[in-house]
């Protein structure tokens, strides 16, 4: 009797709320980039004209504007294939090596100098195309080195473990943004010459970070294979490593992958901390579009719900289109 009362009820409290909403964020919203349309339905209506005007810097940052369509190319072509890699559209194989393609392909691109092509250096990437980038490749580089960090973790060489393990609990121990500061600020100091840019030194930075954490969620994956399994591997006679690559490893991987979405998530949406070392990601480039216009300025609530609701489509896509 409860439970009916309350689906009675609910609809009926939730209604008005609900028509507030939809009336402020449609109905009386303003979808032109009009100033004085939006200035005169404020406190009425969203003014998701903002968008309609700064949605240029605020996806491509501080790229250049008649070579945006550069960029525009990597993240039509970087969305597409995280999505259909995420929901094993390809094999293994082919979506190792259309990841292999396209990663320097979109440096290349996105670079330029070359065939016409004028030179964009990489501290004016920007907007959603380095978040991808920053997340995808960073991820891709962590990988490897987790799996490493894992499995030397359960080694019975104690100096090996040893060393894992003090690398593990030293970055998880750190903030990211303490580390990146040593990377933009510190790091550079040390480095002879030139040294690496900017870009390059946070996405080392990143994945070195983040390894520390995938390999937690790789050794716990490789906790759950039981111990039967490498106990048949090794009476069957594969050595250690014949025992990792082909009976413990793809089953922790398959176990772990929830964990691996999620952290990859994770990673994604962190990424915007990188804004403090003037890379100008999604949520950086909505300041760099907003901060320097007095007349749209007023408008970063809708511009945060904007790029909220970007980054709400990639994590949830993404956890639903994993298999």
């Amino acid at each position: 009797m409860f439970n009916r009362f309350l689906w009675v009820a609910l609809p009926l409290l939730l209604a008005p709320v609900l028509w507030a909403l939809v009336d402020w964020a449609v109905l009386s919203a303003v979808f032109q980039p009009n100033l004085q349309a939006c200035q005169q339905a404020a406190g009425k209506g969203a003014c998701w004209g903002v968008i309609a005007e700064k949605w240029r810097v605020i996806l491509f940052g501080r790229y250049p504007l008649e070579e945006q369509w550069r960029a525009g190319t990597v993240l039509v072509l970087w969305s597409v294939l995280l999505f259909t890699t995420a929901a094993r559209v390809f094999n293994n194989k082919t979506a190792v090596a259309l990841w292999a393609f396209l990663v320097p392909a979109s440096a290349v691109l996105l670079h330029g100098g070359f065939a016409s092509l004028p030179a964009v250096p990489t501290n004016l990437w920007g907007g959603l195309p380095l978040t991808l980038v920053l997340s995808t490749v960073g991820f891709g580089l962590a990988f490897p080195l987790a799996l490493l960090l894992a499995l030397g973790r359960r080694s019975a060489f104690a100096p090996l473990r040893g060393l894992c393990i003090a690398y593990i609990e030293l970055l998880r121990a750190l903030p990211l943004v303490a580390v990146l500061f040593l990377a933009a600020f510190v790091l550079p100091l040390w480095l002879p010459g030139d040294g690496l840019d900017l870009f390059t030194r946070v996405l080392l930075t990143i994945s070195f970070f983040s390894a520390a954490y995938l390999a937690e969620v790789l050794r716990g994956g490789l906790q759950a294979v039981p111990l039967g399994q490498a106990q048949a591997a090794k009476a069957l006679g594969l050595n250690v490593v014949q025992r990792n690559v082909h009976v413990m490893l793809p089953q922790a991987i398959r176990a772990c992958l929830p964990s691996l979405v999620n952290s990859f998530v994770t990673l994604f949406k962190e990424c915007s901390l990188v804004t403090i070392v003037a890379l100008f990601e999604l949520t950086g480039a909505l300041s760099l579009a907003l901060a320097g216009d007095v007349q749209w300025r007023s408008f970063y609530f809708e511009g945060y719900l904007f790029i909220g609701l970007v980054y709400w489509a990639y994590c949830f896509g993404l956890s639903k289109t994993v298999k």
